[in-house]
């Protein structure tokens, strides 16, 4: 088994196309991650810092990251990453490469060791944040 927290596996990535997850840096700052379907044979998933190089825009926004022909398309501007390097080569992003994470698989399983992360937990940075009122309104009649 690798070192470094098991974070998902394989088929769920190819199966829900992205595994978003939040960790924190060496400093205790949290940042969105994400493990993308790869299809380089000794490489079935990548990960990525979760933001386009362009503008910071989220490219999973909690629904999945949105793909075509292998390559990870930002919804604020249609610049597409290629999946398995980051490298983008057309949009406002054209010349630039997603910042990249280290992963480990094994048996199927996918692991975060890159020891500049340390898992926090599944799903953005705010999911799982119960700070805001428990109702939509404050009125009473």
């Amino acid at each position: 088994m690798p070192s470094g927290s098991e974070l998902t596996t394989v088929s769920d990535v190819r199966e829900n196309r992205s595994f978003l997850f939040t960790a924190t840096d060496e400093y205790g700052a949290e940042e969105e991650l994400l493990v993308v379907p790869c299809d380089e044979d000794d490489r079935p998933v990548r990960a990525f810092a979760n933001r386009c190089t362009h503008e910071a825009q989220r490219l999973d926004t909690g629904r999945g990251v949105a793909m075509r022909d292998g390559q990870i398309i930002c919804p604020k501007h249609g610049s597409m990453f290629d999946a398995c390097s980051g490298y983008c080569d057309n949009g406002d992003a054209a010349d630039t490469t997603l910042p990249d994470v280290d992963l480990a698989v094994a048996d199927g399983a996918v692991f975060l060791t890159d020891d500049e992360y340390t898992f926090a937990h599944e799903g953005g940075i705010d999911d799982g944040d119960d700070a805001g009122p428990s109702s939509t309104s404050h009125i009473g009649f």
